[in-house]
């Protein structure tokens, strides 16, 4: 009770008052009095005893004001247990946001940013999750909520962030959300500078949680949250998003990255999709093992193909293995383009389709000089790249990117004529560059 009463977000209490009035509980007297006296008899000295009776008395008459359960209002004690078991399983089970149907990894990924959180409690604490479409970033947030927010009377978890504000008035419907998950109050609002405003003023100086699903603005979050830096002390913001810019103009106090699974992990989270079990059946081994490594750690692709495999027969699998090394999984690509799709201008995405094509694995410094002869203003596009997860920078300066990230921009590529290569914009292929020459096509 102490808890509870010095911290607005403690511990919720619901008092049973079994065979006894809330109002002698409230005042202490006859039997019930007498009863919590001879309980501290046995505790010396004298003055530690009456400092915690005085305690116990404070919190019985705190925890009698309370709104709880009165046995003697219940027919059967059958009924007073039904009843409470029904609250406490409303209060406990709502609250809870569903992960993913095997969580595997999850508990180690969730306590890396646990850990940063931890690590702020005296002030607010402003989280970035970073990487690229599908490691799991929602799945991690989702998991660090449930994991904190029983410490929060208010919270909210705005999800899609990015798709709801692509739509009419969707910054409006997002403000409307986060008022009513965190204050249970259904809020008119006319325009979103308005929204701001009442936002600002209802969680100004209070302990809130609040976590932001899938940003790609940086006036997403001032529109949801307007100065995060003006929230109650203890207050967290997680931010979730594929843009590691969006995090420094924020001022996050940290970035956890999200990273691709290992192989052991790829290979159960596989094996739970395709076999319903931790690890493949015998006669599936290698073609699992191969799936996995097609998949390079990104849990999205494990769980989309896992899915796709499950319950086929090995010819389907080795089909299915063979297709993927000309076209990649429509799901997968789907997932993984917004971030290209998301590029602001025509520079920046041919820069990124020269990388796919041409320049994996060659000097950072020697792609520059070569994509700023034709005009391309690499310096920035590259770094533009970096930030939004479709590229990265690898050990001695080389240019990398995940092998679905490459896979996406080639099919992006090979869709311009899937028939006709000599009408695309880049050739890699050895064979497709020796007929389109000697065919003058």
């Amino acid at each position: 009770m102490e808890h509870r009463r010095s911290n607005n977000n403690g511990p919720v209490v619901i008092p049973i008052f079994y065979h006894v009035d809330p109002s002698v509980v409230r005042r202490q007297g006859g039997d019930f009095g007498k009863a919590l006296e001879a309980i501290t008899k046995r505790i010396q000295p004298e003055k530690e005893r009456q400092e915690l009776l005085r305690t116990w008395k404070r919190a019985l008459n705190q925890a009698a004001n309370i709104s709880g359960w009165d046995s003697s209002t219940f027919r059967s004690e059958n009924e007073l247990v039904n009843k409470i078991v029904d609250e406490v399983r409303r209060k406990v089970e709502n609250t809870f946001l569903p992960t993913t149907e095997f969580p595997v990894g999850l508990e180690s990924r969730v306590d890396q940013v646990f850990m940063s959180i931890e690590n702020q409690s005296s002030k607010v604490s402003m989280v970035g999750i970073w990487g690229m479409g599908g490691l799991g970033k929602t799945t991690t947030a989702k998991g660090i909520y449930n994991k904190i927010h029983r410490k929060f009377v208010h919270r909210s978890f705005i999800e899609n962030i990015r798709q709801t504000c692509e739509s009419d008035k969707g910054y409006i419907r997002l403000q409307q959300q986060l008022l009513s998950d965190l204050f249970k109050t259904k809020e008119k609002i006319h325009n979103i500078a308005s929204g701001t405003a009442i936002i600002n003023k209802r969680i100004s100086e209070k302990k809130v949680l609040i976590v932001l699903d899938d940003v790609t603005k940086e006036q997403q979050v001032k529109a949801l949250c307007g100065n995060p830096k003006c929230l109650g002390l203890g207050s967290v913001l997680i931010v979730t998003t594929r843009d590691a810019h969006i995090l420094r103009r924020l001022e996050v106090d940290c970035v956890c990255t999200a990273e691709e699974m290992n192989e052991n992990e790829s290979l159960e989270l596989f094996s739970w999709h395709a076999f319903r079990s931790a690890s493949p059946r015998a006669n599936f081994s290698e073609l699992s093992q191969n799936v996995v490594n097609y998949c390079g750690g990104l849990p999205l692709a494990v769980e989309v193909l896992g899915s796709y495999l499950y319950k086929r027969t090995k010819e389907e699998w080795k089909s299915v293995l063979s297709i993927l090394e000309k076209i990649p999984n429509d799901e997968v690509q789907e997932k993984l383009r917004i971030s290209y799709d998301g590029l602001t201008d025509d520079t920046k995405k041919a820069i990124f389709l020269d990388v796919c094509c041409f320049f994996i694995g060659k000097d950072r410094d020697y792609v520059t000089e070569i994509l700023n002869g034709c005009g391309l203003f690499a310096d920035i596009g590259i770094a533009v790249l970096i930030e939004r997860s479709l590229l990265k920078v690898e050990k001695n300066n080389k240019l990398g990117m995940h092998d679905l990230i490459r896979d996406m921009g080639r099919e992006i590529v090979r869709e311009s004529s899937k028939e006709d290569p000599g009408v695309r914009s880049r050739l890699w292929f050895q064979e497709d560059v020796y007929d389109v020459l000697t065919k003058n096509t």
